[in-house]
């Protein structure tokens, strides 16, 4: 197994990280959510890659294990989506999502990002962990900014402060 690496995002890869999301949104944990919900997953580009935005891969060989991406929202604001991780690359041992999330936080830093926002599934147990380990803090739907765009999955809210 060759030593994962975290990359931006390139066309090449967009077959592979919709199969990886789509499998464990629907596989895994049994979302009601299909690729017409995802538009923005056959549009990374133009949908994420503006402003302060971005979309890493992580990548073990040319098999995509993990996603993380980051919506410009303004304001120094940004939305952290598509944090996924192949079941069998999770865990503190692996260091996959830590990786990922640190990543995204040094991105942040160069475009001096403020605030950071996420929705996330009630379900995404470990999730929830891993986001609150790494200081951010669950918030109520209500203080979202105007801006946020909300998925229709989305039950519990975080914000991390830069």
């Amino acid at each position: 197994m060759s030593t994962p690496e975290v990359n931006i995002y390139q066309d090449q890869y967009k077959d592979k990280i919709i199969n990886l999301i789509l499998d464990i949104q629907i596989g895994e944990f049994g979302i009601p959510i299909t690729i017409k919900d995802q538009p923005d997953l056959n549009n990374i580009p133009s949908f994420y890659q503006k402003g302060a935005g971005n979309f890493w891969v992580a990548r073990s060989g040319d098999k995509i294990i993990g996603t993380i991406a980051l919506i410009d929202i303004g304001n120094s604001q940004c939305v952290l989506r598509k944090m996924f991780v192949a079941k069998e690359y999770r865990g503190k041992d692996k260091g996959i999502a830590q990786e990922l999330l640190t990543t995204l936080l040094n991105w942040c830093k160069s475009k001096n990002i403020k605030e950071i926002y996420l929705g996330t599934v009630a379900t995404y147990f470990a999730a929830h962990r891993f986001y609150e380990k790494n200081a951010f803090t669950e918030i109520p739907k209500t203080t979202l900014p105007a801006n946020f765009p909300i998925m229709k999955v989305d039950t519990k809210f975080y914000k991390y402060v830069m």
